[in-house]
């Protein structure tokens, strides 16, 4: 249930995400999901794409420093509180959501979020117990 996500450090100037996204197309990779943090000085893009390996050893070999982050795709009911549930189960289990951001397509009735946990592990097995259904990696890349 765990998926790999692209952690690609970024100098914080004009242009730079243009780089990324040059050389994903150019090596035919997709990006599937995409969050962007930033400071002043830099930023963390973190990506699900098609192909990780790929992905990785292109922009690795045009300069970028890029690392591999585990993360969890988890259906959440879309309705008002579906994510506040599953939250509050994770809370009450004291699993730590470091950073979330949503996957662009739906689900039927569930929105997709991409999960960053500090156990990810324990938060896998508690999902599991409560039946909620994680998308895998190799259906996340080609969704």
């Amino acid at each position: 249930m765990k998926v790999d996500q692209l952690s690609i450090f970024l100098e914080n100037r004009a242009g730079r995400l243009a780089e990324v996204t040059r050389i994903l197309s150019e090596t035919g990779v997709n990006i599937r999901a995409l969050s962007l943090a930033d400071t002043s000085d830099f930023g963390i893009l973190r990506l699900i794409v098609s192909d990780f390996e790929k992905a990785k050893e292109a922009l690795k070999a045009s300069g970028f420093t890029v690392g591999r982050t585990t993360v969890v795709a988890v259906e959440v009911p879309d309705h008002p509180g579906g994510l506040h549930g599953i939250l509050e189960m994770l809370r009450s289990a004291g699993i730590n959501v470091e950073y979330m951001y949503a996957f662009v397509q739906q689900s039927g009735s569930h929105a997709v979020i991409i999960f960053r946990f500090d156990r990810t592990d324990q938060a896998i097995e508690l999902l599991q117990q409560h039946a909620i259904n994680m998308v895998p990696g190799d259906k996340l890349y080609k969704m």
